[in-house]
């Protein structure tokens, strides 16, 4: 009987009630994902680690370090570890950031560019001293008329201003006056903040809102312009009561982007201007960081608590400056205890045409 090799199978017919078995990407994505996760984790921080040296001190050198937390999410605990806040080290790295304070010794320096046509205002990070070198590009704010009110839309991203966005980071509204605004955070800014019941709190400017993206709105913050007597001869008088959370306690809990408790309010004041007989004008020192006299130019130190005479105040070191440079141009310089966002939001508010001030 002779040995003969076994014919191979003939494959399977698929009939009209067979299964056809697919590769499931999401399961491909969290194999290559627990891969990834798998690296030791003092492995892990010492990759992080060595990247972030290797950086440079220029913001888009991070790119590098941003895309090391976006490998998953124990790459991206890894790189909140490794990377220390504005606060330490004057840099700005994640999106989170932007809602944490500045630094102390020195100032962040920004700039704004208008755009009036469409009412829209983009902040950047700058890298010189010249306002028109090229910055990165950090949020945007577009003006919205409703009602008696303005309001000032902030998003993460340049080109989809909407309250429905995921880029939407929060807003500004004003009174009818122009003279009194609310800063609204996007998410609630310590655990059980209560959202705005305003009606200006719907999503609006959106062609379709996710169900997934939160439309909540948080206020905090305000900034007020006080009655001028001199009308437009003379300055402008600002105060601003902010909620500003503590630098260590924010970085904790970068993930959240929020704090645990309500902290005690931040009252900030605009520096009274000297009035400068030989140029019959009221002056301030921006240090070169503006170069064209405006109303809207300002510099914001401490104010001391009034229900606490006995309470004191660094009241010379100025915690944010704005000022013009050009025709729509403008810098911006924050620091502790100030965020970016505040700090956009409060320069915001001074455009446009104050009624009770000019």
């Amino acid at each position: 009987m002779s040995r003969h090799a076994a014919p191979a199978a003939p494959p399977p017919q698929r009939g009209a009630m067979d299964e056809v078995v697919e590769a499931d990407p999401d399961a491909e994505a969290e194999d290559q994902e627990e891969r990834w996760a798998r690296l030791l984790p003092e492995l892990l921080s010492d990759v992080v680690r060595r990247v972030e040296a290797s950086g440079g001190e220029r913001w888009p050198a991070r790119k590098d370090v941003v895309s090391c937390a976006c490998v998953c999410r124990r790459w991206r605990e890894a790189a909140v570890a490794v990377v220390r806040p504005p606060a330490e080290s004057g840099k700005i790295t994640f999106p989170s950031s932007l809602k944490q304070p500045g630094p102390r010794d020195s100032p962040m320096q920004c700039f704004i560019k208008r755009n009036k046509k469409n009412s829209t205002f983009y902040l950047y990070l700058g890298f010189t001293s010249s306002p028109v070198a090229k910055g990165k590009f950090l949020m945007a704010a577009r003006r919205f008329r409703r009602g008696p009110h303005t309001e000032y839309i902030i998003s993460l991203d340049s080109e989809d201003l909407s309250q429905g966005s995921n880029a939407y980071m929060g807003k500004l509204r004003s009174d009818f006056w122009g003279t009194n605004f609310k800063i609204y955070d996007s998410k609630p800014p310590y655990d059980g903040a209560k959202a705005s019941s305003s009606r200006s709190s719907r999503p609006f400017g959106s062609r379709r809102i996710s169900p997934q993206v939160s439309a909540g709105n948080y206020e905090v913050g305000q900034v007020s312009y006080k009655y001028n007597l001199l009308k437009s001869r003379g300055p402008r008088r600002m105060y601003c009561t902010l909620e500003c959370p503590s630098a260590q306690e924010t970085w904790e809990n970068s993930l959240k982007t929020k704090f645990k408790r309500p902290l005690g309010p931040t009252t900030l004041r605009n520096k009274a201007p000297r009035w400068h007989e030989h140029l019959q004008c009221w002056c301030l020192n921006f240090h070169g960081r503006v170069t064209v006299a405006s109303v809207k130019n300002f510099q914001l130190v401490a104010a001391p608590d009034p229900s606490d005479p006995t309470s004191s105040v660094d009241d010379k070191t100025v915690l944010l400056q704005f000022g013009k440079v050009d025709h729509d141009m403008f810098t911006m310089d924050y620091r502790q205890p100030l965020s970016a966002f505040q700090a956009f939001a409060i320069s915001l508010s001074s455009f446009g045409t104050k009624l009770a001030c000019e």
